[in-house]
């Protein structure tokens, strides 16, 4: 335990080197970018601001917050807000003190677990996001790798202060390269810099310590630009704005000048509560944003407490206010850099924040001496992780559903800011979810049950008074006679106005129509409860109008509806009471024992519906046939199935022990086992006959049609199929029962194969027959007065 405590917290002290010198510009930059323009320098955002956000954000938010991997600062998505609201209220000094005020809101909404709302934002938006932030890096840092440094970095904005655009400012960087105009000393570090960065990727010793490569490329930056400066003459000297620009103190002093404190005297201007709203509002969006996307970089896939990041932003920001710091929020950029350097838990954001303190305080002159250009080349190495083409790739195959809004949030922070862009993608995909829930708000199932079709409409998880509309459209559609079955088993709220859809279509147009409406799932919550109009089992009715194919029809669909995931929705609780003063099967079933075949999931019947007699190996002895008869020729049965399936462990049994001639008793230690491996036995050689003919015939034109048990399959299937069709002639031959009901018409006998590997089952009968040829008639409903139950949740 102490020993992985003490890797965390190398791993973490080292990551938090790399976030202090991602952090560095980035806290400058903003400070510069959050200016208004046109105000006198003393009421406008002082440089230092930005970094006493970022000490803050990491030391205080740090220290509060349950994010592991979080690093909050100064956010380059409030620069237009905090310019906008300086502006509006005359002072940088005013402004700060409505940060203040905005940090004992956001305290209040994490008291009052507003962030809740984070479980709402859409994963397409959260995405974009994290794909926008990455292109914006390599936009935004391909100038400053090459020298050029008119736009503070840090800035996300579309327009810049240097009045360019981030498309403008890489065609200028073009025209300073081609014309030569370009800072020789600073492109080198930055182009040298970005290849070492891509180049380590390739080598597994910087991938077991992330931090070696950015923290390298410092070192060499340092170095080149005092080489630069001291022997390389004015063509590669780096010089002021192409270095990192921390404002220096003459002595302890005299910190005290970077101190802003706030001005308290508008606190009966409306305008100072509106700009600590806007500041509350729009910081802790953009955290509850930039805490989803940073999770899910996390690679061990921690969950970040919402509310409690809201309390500790609210803290900084009530920090910060007080001693003139800007905004904090937290910032997916240094949480990115954080995570991929290897960080495991807070601690990192919390030491980056004192060393942050330590440099700012005693070590200006050294931070003063790196060139913005290495700094640019890790911003830009990190865009080229976060903008993933993979990631593209990924959101495109999940749909237009999900890549269009993932497209668009992209698209508007990149041409715009990040604000007003994750504002945009957040509409767009809210609207998209609108339209999907409008287009689908339900889904329509025909499903045949034993007393003839039923349509059933399911509603979606959540109905609105949207989805009256489409609700109405299905409805009005619905033909004369029909039988509707309104599910509302997965649905958690239906608005009034869809209940009153409901109740009125079912009280006078379905009566009008000669329509029966059910209803399910709408339990006790709603005044009409559920009630099933519906025979959903097999009825003395029914059973008398069956014919034996059309009684082998319903477990044909059956199966099919079972093999593809389609089963029935069914009342139980109404054929238990149903049932329960009688039972009208429609078949017999003789299946074996195996787990892996219950006769009523596979051929998806309910209560009521079929007898069923289970046997090691499906053999039919004289007990077997007892149970056979009475189904039939007493219960009223139609059709009688003998049904094997592959990889039957009876059947494998008997087959081994065939081949070594061994005593069933002595070699399992099962002294009833012979009654049933006799049996089977018995089918051997009629399966090796089988398969030798098959596979002679295998090449010709006469080869049989492909079926559920083919040649190269194992000899115990080709055996199994052989069973079933000899237990079908010990049935007829041996009962005169059975053979007289056949003969006459009553009932059927076939033979089945189910494949546990795919859920599908073959029929078949011993000779040819005119059963499974036949179309089984339409078989009508029984004309009986329709018994309504009503329930309560079932």
């Amino acid at each position: 335990m102490e020993s992985n405590w003490a890797k965390n917290i190398g791993r973490d002290l080292a990551a938090s080197v790399v976030v202090f010198l991602v952090a560095l510009p980035l806290c400058l930059g903003i400070a510069l970018a959050s200016r208004a323009p046109g105000m006198e320098e003393g009421l406008n955002v002082p440089l230092f601001s930005g970094l006493l956000a970022g000490i803050v954000g990491g030391i205080v938010v740090g220290s509060l917050s349950g994010s592991h991997t979080s690093v909050s600062g100064p956010a380059a998505g409030l620069t237009a807000v905090v310019a906008m609201q300086i502006e509006a209220l005359g002072s940088y000094q005013a402004f700060v003190a409505a940060v203040a005020v905005a940090g004992f809101i956001q305290i209040l909404l994490g008291v009052l677990r507003a962030g809740f709302i984070s479980a709402f934002f859409p994963s397409s938006v959260i995405k974009g996001l994290l794909a926008a932030i990455g292109v914006i890096l390599i936009l935004k840092q391909i100038p400053h790798v090459l020298g050029r440094d008119s736009d503070p970095e840090g800035d996300m904005s579309f327009s810049q202060p240097d009045h360019h655009n981030t498309f403008t400012e890489l065609w200028a960087v073009v025209t300073d390269v081609t014309s030569g105009h370009v800072v020789l000393g600073a492109a080198i570090i930055g182009v040298a810099s970005l290849v070492f960065l891509v180049l380590s990727d390739r080598f597994a010793f910087f991938k077991k310590v992330p931090v070696l490569a950015p923290v390298t490329v410092v070192a060499f930056g340092f170095i080149m630009r005092w080489l630069f400066n001291t022997s390389g003459g004015p063509l590669l000297a780096v010089q002021g704005e192409h270095l990192v620009n921390v404002p220096v103190a003459q002595g302890l002093q005299n910190f005290d000048q970077f101190i802003v404190w706030p001005d308290w005297s508008h606190y009966l201007n409306p305008q100072f509560y509106i700009a600590a709203v806007t500041v509350a509002i729009v910081a802790s969006l953009e955290t509850l944003l930039n805490l989803e996307a940073v999770d899910k970089l996390d690679p061990k896939q921690r969950n970040s407490p919402p509310d409690r990041e809201l309390f500790a932003q609210g803290c900084g920001n009530v920090v910060s206010g007080m001693f003139g710091g800007l905004p904090i929020t937290s910032v997916i950029v240094r949480s990115s850099v954080n995570v991929r350097s290897g960080a495991v838990t807070k601690l990192s954001a919390i030491a980056h924040g004192f060393i942050l303190v330590g440099f700012c305080f005693f070590g200006p002159q050294v931070l003063n001496s790196i060139p913005l250009s290495c700094l640019a080349a890790i911003l830009l190495h990190t865009g080229f992780k976060l903008a993933n083409p993979e990631l593209f790739k990924q959101m495109w195959r999940e749909g237009w559903n999900q890549f269009l809004p993932f497209i668009i949030t992209v698209t508007a922070i990149v041409l715009t800011d990040l604000l007003i862009g994750i504002i945009i993608g957040l509409v767009f995909a809210i609207g998209f979810i609108l339209k999907s829930n409008l287009r689908r708000p339900l889904h329509l199932i025909r499903e045949n049950h034993v007393s003839g079709e039923v349509l059933r409409i399911e509603l979606a998880n959540q109905v609105s008074f949207l989805n009256r509309a489409a609700l109405l459209r299905v409805l009005e559609n619905v033909p004369a006679g029909s039988r509707v079955l309104l599910d509302a088993r997965s649905t958690d709220y239906i608005d009034p106005d869809v209940l009153d859809l409901i109740s009125d279509f079912k009280k006078e147009t379905a009566p009008a129509k000669n329509i029966s409406v059910s209803r399910i799932g709408f339990k006790d919550r709603y005044v009409d409860g559920d009630e099933i109009e519906f025979i959903d089992f097999s009825t003395r009715e029914l059973q008398e109008n069956m014919r034996p194919e059309h009684v082998l029809q319903v477990l044909k669909d059956g199966n099919e509806r079972f093999r593809t995931g389609h089963s029935l929705t069914r009342n139980y609780t109404k054929a238990i009471h149903e049932t329960a003063e009688g039972q009208f099967p429609l078949a017999c079933v003789v299946s074996c024992i195996d787990s892996r075949n219950p006769t009523e999931i596979i051929f998806d019947l309910g209560v009521g519906d079929v007898f069923t007699v289970r046997i090691a190996g499906n053999v039919v002895k004289e007990k077997v046939m007892a149970s056979i008869e009475y189904a039939c020729a007493v219960a009223g049965a139609k059709l009688v199935v003998i049904l094997g399936h592959t990889r039957c462990g009876a059947v494998t049994a008997a087959v081994n022990l065939a081949e070594q001639n061994a005593d069933p008793a002595e070699a399992t230690g099962c002294e009833h086992l012979a009654a049933v491996v006799n049996e089977i036995q018995k089918s051997i050689e009629p399966a090796r006959q089988l398969n030798e003919t098959r596979q002679a015939l295998k090449q010709t034109r006469w080869a049989p049609k492909s079926s559920s048990v083919e040649p190269e399959d194992d000899f115990p299937d080709i055996v199994a199929r052989a069973n079933v069709d000899r237990m079908m002639h010990v049935l007829l031959e041996q009962s005169h029962t059975m053979a007289k009901l056949c003969d006459e018409g009553k009932i059927g006998v076939v033979g089945g194969m189910y494949d546990v590997r795919t859920g599908g089952v073959e029929f078949f009968e011993s000779a040819p027959s005119s059963l499974l040829e036949q179309s089984p008639p339409e078989v009508q409903p029984p004309e009986r007065e329709q018994t309504v139950v009503q329930s309560n949740g079932q």
